[in-house]
């Protein structure tokens, strides 16, 4: 049986109905179709949680997104918003009357919608020409703001019409502005709001109104290129004649401004001037609505502090210690900061208040639960689980998880999630896949079946009868500044030290076979993997997932430029050394290990003239190498037949070099038979 389950796995037979009520490794589809949970939104009494599911929907290829609601006391649920298209970003009045939600549902673009969430018909609020990207009522309710590109002015429609399409780098940007709407006239027929800033001197990131309404606080860059994120400052707009005053003007990127109960100061997201600031803490600072310097209140705090609220009880944050997550709350006068959730190993998030901040609604995932929905009074942090999720995967074999450690090779303590078959037997070794996370600092955490599992199928493995260690490398959140600074002008060579260490480990520890130890990972991890894959020969196979193969090649060509001179501190023409230090391509000569090679063929992020460069210098040396392009897609997979492709050409990949299957053929890969009309009938 076992395999006979493995041939179905390969061939991406689709089984779930058989297989519904029986213990089953999960087949791609199914981790493509499982439902997962998005952010909460607790009404303002408490009564009500807002919160969005996501399922995969093959017919459209498409990921939909729909709005559900939750009885806080009882857990009762149920279906707001239905059809094809997603509804997102829902956000009660400040009444609790209203839920205002984003939705595509109309020519295909982002529009405002609102519901009375005890039944009926949604109605759209808005008429924008261009898609609205973020909104939020005002305190009284009267009245919504949105976030918005500028409609496409003549002149440009009249030289497209004349001249084609086209784009001149680093010039013509479509920026982003305030619009603020009237409730109760909207609800009549659809608007356009009144535009609040104009002309072209910032582009508009995020806002928040003040608590009497007359007032937008907002923050803004020099325009919307990403190579602008260091110059967002915090900004006023006055809403009675629309003037704009800077009230934050410092290097580094000011952002997310919140009001102060009182409307007298503003809390912001802040690197407090440094201009290197990618690995560096973000701060918590406060600002007078009148200007003058601002006061950092989390230097205490040695993580980024990602701000949610300042209520009448303090300002609240949320924060990783190692890879757990949690709320704090910190007083803005003394700056003294307290954990608020518990225990230790929580891994929370997505916190939202009730309108009196004495209830909080957010999310919890954990080592054998995907993420669910909880609510919890505030003066005694107490969860209570209002959804239930995780009952998708209750017929699944699944590997466990759990965190481990060991010292690289200059002596730093390294973690990592770990990944067993559920029949693990500490005699055997087994074959071990390292699946390397982004960023850098992003984090692997001990949760099941996390976004990864759309690209590296873990469970998939482990139930074949693999370890899988994911990495939590120098430069990962949640381990403090210093951490995140230890792979500053060594980004790849510590990086390796810290997978190969953690390989030597597992080895050590007697559970590894270390003739069957594979590597993958995908931009910053695909980085990382093709490091490894020319400078050393420790692994059997190695998948590159839109990877840097040369820091020359990505500065000059990225949508991101700043973060390479973060990292590596210069160009590649005043500093070659640094470049050549830390690429791939400058150990191509000693490539040995098969390498796969996947990327998304519009890829600006890291753009796919890495991927050939590397497929280049492997093929030149006779090093097994296949390149696979998706087509349609940038830095990201997002589609699910696409996804599907990438998790089968890596299961096929491994497959052959763990397990010695046959080579697969990625030209002509095995598919489900099609039913012909007999059998259907």
């Amino acid at each position: 049986m076992i395999k006979r389950l493995l041939i179905l796995i390969a061939v991406l037979a689709v089984t779930v109905t058989v297989w519904a009520d029986s213990p089953h490794v999960p087949t791609l589809d199914e981790l493509l179709t499982l439902k997962s949970l998005g952010g909460t939104q607790i009404s303002p009494d408490g009564k009500w949680v807002a919160y969005t599911i996501t399922y995969g929907d093959f017919k459209q290829d498409a990921f939909v997104t729909q709005i559900w609601l939750a009885n806080s006391e009882t857990g009762n649920s149920f279906q707001l918003t239905r059809g094809d298209k997603s509804s997102t970003n829902p956000r009660w009045s400040p009444d609790g009357q209203w839920l205002a939600f984003l939705s595509n549902r109309v020519e295909d673009k982002n529009q405002i919608f609102l519901i009375n969430p005890t039944g009926g018909e949604a109605q759209q609020l808005t008429k924008s020409e261009t898609a609205i990207s973020n909104f939020a009522w005002s305190e009284d309710g009267k009245m919504i703001a949105y976030t918005a590109t500028e409609p496409t002015a003549q002149p440009l429609k009249d030289r497209k019409d004349y001249y084609g399409d086209y784009d001149v780098v680093r010039e013509g940007y479509s920026y982003v502005h305030l619009w603020t709407l009237n409730v109760s006239e909207a609800m009549k027929s659809p608007l356009v709001g009144k535009q609040r800033t104009k002309k072209t001197d910032f582009s508009v990131d995020s806002f928040s109104w003040s608590p009497d309404g007359s007032t937008i606080a907002f923050s803004a860059t020099l325009n919307p290129d990403l190579i602008q994120g260091t110059t967002a400052d915090i900004y006023l707009l006055k809403l009675s004649d629309d003037s704009v005053k800077k009230i934050v003007d410092q290097p580094g990127p000011d952002n997310n401004p919140r009001f102060s109960p009182d409307g007298k100061q503003i809390v912001f997201s802040s690197a407090m001037g440094e201009k290197l600031f990618f690995a560096s803490n973000t701060r918590l600072a406060i600002v007078s609505v009148d200007g003058g310097k601002p006061r950092s209140i989390t230097d205490s705090f040695d993580e980024n502090p990602g701000l949610v609220e300042w209520n009448r009880h303090g300002i609240y944050f949320t924060g990783l210690q190692k890879t757990a997550s949690h709320l704090f709350r910190v007083d803005p006068a003394t700056a003294k900061v307290i954990r608020v959730s518990q225990p230790d190993g929580l891994m929370s998030g997505s916190f939202s208040f009730t309108r009196s901040a004495d209830r909080i609604a957010f999310t919890v995932a954990s080592p054998t639960s995907i993420n669910e929905v909880f609510v919890s009074d505030l003066r005694s942090f107490t969860p209570h689980k209002l959804t239930s999720l995780n009952d998708q995967t209750k017929s699944f074999t699944l590997g466990t998880r759990e965190v481990i450690s060991w010292k690289s090779q200059d002596g730093a303590t390294i973690e990592g999630v770990l990944i067993k078959p559920a029949n693990f037997d500490p005699a055997k070794k087994y074959p071990l896949l390292c699946v390397i996370h982004g960023g850098p600092t992003g984090v692997d955490r001990p949760v099941l079946l996390t976004p990864d599992a759309r690209y590296y199928p873990s469970d998939i493995w482990a139930a074949r009868g693999a370890l899988i260690l994911k990495v939590n490398y120098r430069g990962s959140a949640g381990y403090g500044e210093k951490f995140r600074k230890l792979n500053v002008r060594n980004l790849g060579v510590g990086d390796a030290w810290d997978v190969l260490s953690g390989v030597d480990y597992l080895i050590g520890r007697g559970w590894v076979d270390k003739d069957k130890v594979a590597c993958m990972g995908w931009s910053q991890g695909g980085y990382i993997s093709a490091f490894l894959t020319t400078s050393t020969d420790r692994f059997v196979a190695i998948s590159v997932g839109a990877g840097i193969s040369n820091w020359a090649t990505y500065y000059y060509n990225t949508d991101i430029t700043p973060f390479t001179i973060n990292y590596l501190g210069n160009d590649p023409a005043m500093d070659p050394e640094i470049y050549a230090k830390t690429s791939p391509m400058s150990y191509i000569k000693s490539a040995k290990t098969p390498t796969l090679i996947q990327h998304g063929e519009l890829d600006r992020r890291v753009p796919i003239a890495n991927a050939y460069e590397l497929r280049q210098g492997l093929e030149n040396r006779g090093v097994k190498v296949e390149m696979v392009v998706y087509k349609g897609y940038g830095h990201g997979i997002t589609k699910q037949k696409s996804m599907r492709a990438v998790m089968q050409h890596n299961l096929s990949w491994f497959g052959h070099y763990i397990w010695g299957d046959p080579m697969p053929d990625f030209t002509a890969p095995d598919m489900p038979k099609k039913e012909t009309k007999e059998e259907k009938q």
